[in-house]
């Protein structure tokens, strides 16, 4: 049996990773820095943690935290070594919880509960795109009367909505399936579109990147999934609390909802729809403490694995979440998505646009092309992207 391939370190530099952890997340510190007016306490803990991750090495939550225990499990191993010698994923997901930390989050007292990345979220709520894409859902081509362009077009929309992705900036491309510098390096629609024919009693689970545009595109195609009946039930799954800077939470869901049912056109029918869906239970929010786990989905705990067991299809949006469905391993770009998720309890697929060194499930001439086309570049860029499916 081959054994996997090595798990994706940060001690490499020039790499995504390395830049990840010595560029991004420092950068990211001064700008919740900015977006708040928090007092000498918050100021002092994220100083100390722009040390600590820049200079330092790992240290534990403190022993009150309400998630210590679980954090010495998850790090067990990691806590004295430098934040660039550790797992990716793992460095990663922790910097978030330390950045929680450090601003008060989960402690009692008037910061308990502010999301840190809030003003950043709202703020591309109020952008000229998230006014005009919803709203193409007027466009004659995109008539309710061809709801099967509807569909796919509401899928691609949700898949390129991954674009906005408040801690990567990537500038807005078109999509294309042309392997020969076209932006879908993988393109297995058709094969998702099979698994949920309409007039099916299915219920798909989404489950959720980011908020702001992409979380609107993601309650679009749902909304089209309930009214086409595609799927009788959805469940769209979000983080318990901010992660990742834009990572959708209950209250992003909301204030997504109350942005669509305020638009015109389509988009206002749309907001309503999922209102009543949300009251009917035909659409339901689900947060679960493992979406905010260093891990990948393998290692997912047996309730989580029962909810996903009992759904027609699953939708994994964004690139964190198929760094966690194939695992954050230097995977050869010719691995077999189906190999590397068929420990998963359901039909899955991956809609995600590329931001991270991980890909699979392509064959070796795709690879061939984009690699002489732009080296590794594809892989991280964000100006490409992928749909997976694996029955």
């Amino acid at each position: 049996m081959t054994p996997d391939p090595s798990v994706i370190l940060g001690n490499e530099p020039g790499s995504f990773a390395w830049g990840v952890l010595a560029e991004r997340h420092p950068a990211l510190i001064e700008k919740v820095r900015g977006a708040f007016p928090y007092g000498p306490g918050q100021h002092r803990a994220l100083d100390a943690l722009l040390t600590q991750i820049t200079q330092g090495v790992i240290e534990p939550l403190a022993d009150d935290a309400h998630d210590a225990a679980r954090w010495a499990v998850w790090g067990r191993g990691h806590f004295g070594r430098s934040w660039f010698d550790v797992p990716f994923l793992w460095a990663e997901s922790y910097f978030y919880r330390k950045l929680l930390e450090a601003v008060g989050y989960f402690e009692d007292g008037p910061w308990r509960g502010i999301d840190p990345f809030g003003p950043f979220k709202q703020a591309e709520l109020r952008t000229v795109e998230a006014d005009e894409e919803p709203t193409e859902l007027d466009h004659p081509g995109l008539s309710p009367a061809d709801a099967q362009a509807q569909a796919q077009a509401l899928l691609l929309g949700s898949l390129w909505g991954n674009r906005a992705d408040l801690g990567f900036h990537i500038t807005s491309g078109t999509a294309t399936t042309d392997t020969g510098g076209g932006s879908l390096v993988a393109d297995q629609s058709a094969l998702l579109w099979t698994l949920l024919p309409e007039g099916s009693s299915a219920t798909v689970c989404v489950v959720a990147d980011n908020a702001g545009r992409e979380l609107l595109a993601d309650l679009l195609l749902i909304d089209h999934l309930l009214s086409l009946r595609h799927a009788e039930h959805v469940v769209l799954h979000v983080k318990p609390y901010p992660y990742f800077v834009s990572d959708a939470t209950t209250a992003d869901v909301i204030e997504c909802l109350r942005r669509l049912t305020a638009m015109r056109g389509a988009v206002t029918a749309a907001g309503q729809r999922l209102w009543s869906a949300l009251s009917s239970g035909r659409l339901a929010v689900r947060s679960h403490a493992f979406s905010c786990a260093p891990l990948p989905y393998a290692d997912m705990p047996d309730d989580l694995r029962g909810e996903f067991s009992e759904v027609t299809l699953t939708l994994m949006k964004g690139d964190l979440n198929y760094r966690r469905l194939v695992g954050d391993r230097n995977w050869s770009a010719t691995t077999p998505f189906a190999d590397r998720t068929a420990y998963f309890p359901s039909p899955v697929a991956a809609l995600r646009t590329l931001k991270s060194d991980v890909v699979v499930g392509l064959d070796d001439k795709t690879e061939a092309i984009f690699v002489e086309a732009h080296e590794q570049r594809w892989r991280t860029s964000g100006t490409h992207a992928l749909i997976q499916v694996r029955r």
